[in-house]
């Protein structure tokens, strides 16, 4: 019984998360089902998943302002890490300053970059595409993975073959073993680890 009041809360917490999404135009950016629903299965205070959610919906709405979607937002703890690469300085400026001004966020790791068109054709990056399966497949890897609570990591990469890992483990050997997870994938170059240790 004890348990249906948490899981209630987490309803709600989705369905505002979800309005405010839509309302802004931007439903299908925030929330796809891996987002939102591991949000409201952790082992964290509603009212912490709901502070994060609200910090997700005003950078989405900030992307939308500037008609992009060259960036991707993880959070946990409203410990934002955005990552992302951007072809025109003048967007990545307005960009970078209106996310910085977004309220509530305790520490932003800022991983975006700014690269002109000419350098990335010399630089041979990855396509998006290819950046998303590698994200998704780091993320894949956590599920499942004995003494590894997935739902309390979130991943990302980048067009250089990065993988950023951020959110809390349980332990120092539960840290090691999803870091391993995550380093352990084809495309994967490097391993940025954002991740806290705290029972």
């Amino acid at each position: 019984m004890h348990s249906i009041r948490p899981l209630l809360l987490a309803s709600a917490i989705i369905a505002a998360s979800v309005g405010a999404a839509q309302a802004l135009g931007i439903g299908d950016v925030l929330t796809a089902p891996k987002t939102l629903i591991d949000r409201a299965i952790e082992a964290r205070a509603t009212e912490d998943i709901a502070k994060d959610n609200a910090i997700v919906v005003k950078v989405n709405a900030i992307m939308g302002k500037h008609g992009t979607i060259k960036a991707s937002t993880e959070i946990y703890e409203q410990r934002l890490l955005l990552t992302g690469l951007f072809d025109d300085k003048k967007i990545y400026d307005e960009f970078e300053r209106d996310v910085r001004a977004v309220e509530g966020v305790k520490k932003l790791y800022w991983h975006v970059r700014y690269m002109s068109e000419a350098d990335q054709k010399k630089a041979k990056l990855l396509d998006w595409s290819d950046v998303l399966i590698i994200s998704n497949k780091a993320q894949a890897r956590l599920v499942g993975t004995a003494g590894v609570a997935d739902v309390n990591y979130r991943t990302a990469a980048d067009s250089f073959g990065t993988v950023y890992i951020i959110g809390r483990a349980r332990s120092q050997e539960e840290h090691d073993k999803a870091l391993a997870r995550v380093k352990d994938g084809d495309g994967v170059k490097k391993v940025i680890d954002l991740v806290e240790v705290r029972p």
